[in-house]
């Protein structure tokens, strides 16, 4: 990292910010149309909406009066729902979180 200020305070805060904080500030700049951006609006958005959907469509279902695996069961099905969470916002999240991504670039500009 190369120190470009003479100002001793400011050479400090820019050695000690974090490298992904100074990319995050980056991303944020207005007019900044980066694709970067766009898969981490669409992949939060996407695992998001799966993770609640399944979360969701695993209360209406009771556990079983036998054969049910208790905690490790629990805890596996948690593991498979946030990789299926995953698999669909890949495949689908785009078509939904799309339009959503256009008005967030909408009120940065």
């Amino acid at each position: 990292m190369q120190i470009t200020s003479l100002n001793p305070a400011a050479s400090l805060q820019q050695l000690h910010q974090p490298k992904g904080l100074q990319q995050a500030e980056d991303l944020q700049k207005p007019g900044t149309d980066k694709p970067e951006l766009q898969r981490a609006f669409e992949d939060f958005v996407g695992q998001t909406f799966y993770s609640q959907m399944l979360s969701s469509m695993r209360k209406t279902v009771g556990k079983p009066a036998y054969f049910h695996g208790g905690q490790a069961e629990e805890i596996f099905r948690g593991q498979l729902d946030q990789v299926l969470a995953e698999k669909l916002s890949d495949s689908t999240a785009e078509n939904f979180a799309r339009p959503m991504y256009e008005l967030f670039n909408l009120s940065r500009r």
